[in-house]
Order: structure tokens, then sequence, then C-alpha cells
């Protein structure tokens, strides 16, 4: 592949453990306590957990039986996702300070290309520190930003930025990584196949039986062989992002996933009528 990658000014911004720092900002007696979000119940599960809830083993989907087995003393507060919305709204506010080309993804993260903003702002690397001030003087929040030549390498490069979970609390990370132009292919071979998007643990398992554990070993392998084993549509598109292509743009008009809300209950429901004002209840 000899396609050249263009020069590093997309962005990912990702709020670290978004909920739950939501709610330490109005409950800061918790800050530095496993704090989990999700239903405290016996079928109830995990939406966020704190780094020190991490540090022991907690994770979003998990369900919350589990949760207090790991950590008895995790703290559970159930989710407000109204709140959570006007927080996010106003942290992409923060984002279009900077650019107008803002794609949210979710709630907690968003892409930006700040190509165009450079002669006002600085570079990438300044107006990335800028909007992670304004963050935190504004809303009490952090968050961690990747910036390299496009959308995936930027988001691989926030998972380095990122802080570590521990029991006295988040180990902080650089906040801010860069991948250039010239990195990404050392970047990359680093990583393990399961980092790219669109390998999941079947896929993880095909390619393995192929001899094939690593991005590296991905790259090297026949891209004809590999189109054979997985098809010709992913077997293209592993073998282009082995080497770190990916030509999408920040499409600022994308919409953010929908906001759900859900609930729990202690036991199945089988009557139609509330099952209808349930559902009425949570629209």
């Amino acid at each position: 592949m000899s396609k050249k990658i263009s020069t590093s000014h997309i962005m990912h911004v990702d709020m670290d453990a978004f909920f739950v720092s939501a709610e330490l900002v109005r409950r800061p007696e918790l800050i530095g306590k496993p704090v989990v979000v999700g239903g405290a119940g016996n079928r109830g599960v995990v939406a966020a957990a704190s780094y020190e809830a991490r540090s022991f083993g907690i994770h979003s989907a998990m369900p919350a039986f589990r949760a207090k087995k790991l950590c008895p003393e995790a703290i559970f507060l159930p989710g407000d996702h109204t709140y959570y919305a006007a927080t996010s709204y106003k942290v992409m506010q923060i984002f279009h300070r900077y650019t107008p080309l803002v794609e949210p993804i979710s709630l907690d993260e968003a892409f930006l290309d700040v190509g165009g903003s450079q002669r006002l702002y600085g570079t990438p690397v300044e107006i990335a520190k800028a909007i992670r001030k304004d963050i935190r003087s504004e809303q009490g929040l952090s968050c961690s930003v990747g910036i390299a030549p496009n959308k995936f390498m930027a988001k691989l490069a926030t998972e380095e930025a990122k802080p570590s979970p521990s029991e006295s609390g988040p180990i902080p990370g650089i906040g801010v990584m860069v991948i250039h132009p010239d990195g990404v292919i050392d970047f990359l071979d680093k990583l393990p196949v399961k980092a790219l998007w669109g390998v999941g643990p079947a896929t993880v398992k095909r390619l393995a039986q192929l001899g094939i554990t690593t991005v590296s070993e991905l790259r090297t392998f026949p891209l004809s062989a590999l189109k054979d084993a997985l098809g010709k549509v992913q077997g293209a598109h592993l073998h282009r992002l082995s080497f770190g292509i990916d030509e999408r743009s920040v499409e600022p008009t994308h919409e953010a996933k929908s906001i759900s809300n859900e609930e729990t209950f202690a036991n199945d429901l089988f009557d139609l009528p509330r099952v209808h004002s349930e559902i009425s209840r949570l629209s």
C-alpha cells in the first residue's frame, strides 16, 4: 500500500468515566471511592464505574450482583440520563468553540477536525490542551484526546492517553496522545488484531487460525488469501486498517447515538397492560 496519509489534525475526545465523573461533580464527598452508576438490585446492570471500582474488575454491562461480589463496598448510584445529556451538550459546545467540524458519536465522545482552526487557536496539541482546560474549569470533568491523521488512528491514540484504574484513584494518563503520519506503522505494529475496528471474538479466532494475532502479521498476510478467508469486503477493510488508512471525514451533521431509558425489574413482566404502562412511563 503506498497511499499517503494526511497530516495529523483529526481529534478523538473521550470523557473519562463520564457518567460517574458527572455524578461526582454534584457528589464530591464520593471522590476517591468505588462508585458505580447502575441498578443496585440483583438484576441490575453496571452502566459505568469509577476508576477505583474498575481496579476491582468492575466494568460496564456487568451484572450488579457480580460487581458487589468483586467490591462489596461499592457505592451504587441510579443513572440520571437527563443530567448526563445536559452535561454532554455543554461539553459539545466547548468543542464548537474551536471548530465547526464536530461529530458526536455518543454522549461522552466526539471526533473533531481542527485542520482549519490552527491559525486562530494554534497546533492540534495546543487546541487539545485548551479544550481539556475549558472542560475541567467549566464542568469539573476530565477528558482524554487522541490526535492522528484520521478517525481510526485518533481513536486508538485516545486509548493510550486515558487514565488507568487503581484502588486509590485513577492513575493519570498523558491526557493527549499524538500519532504523526510517519509513526502510524510503528504504533500499529505493537497492537493485537482485536484493536482494529470490526474485529470481534469470532474474527480474532478466524485470524488466529491463519496464524495472524498482531496487526503487523495481518499487514504482511497476502491480501488475496485474507479475502478468501474473511470475504472480499472485510478482508480489504482490515488490510487497509493494518496500514492505518481510514478515509472517512468528520461529519458535523452526524447525530449522536440515541438516548435510551431503561429499567431492570425485580421480576419479569408478563401482564400486557402493565408492560404498556411501564413503557409509557419510561418514554
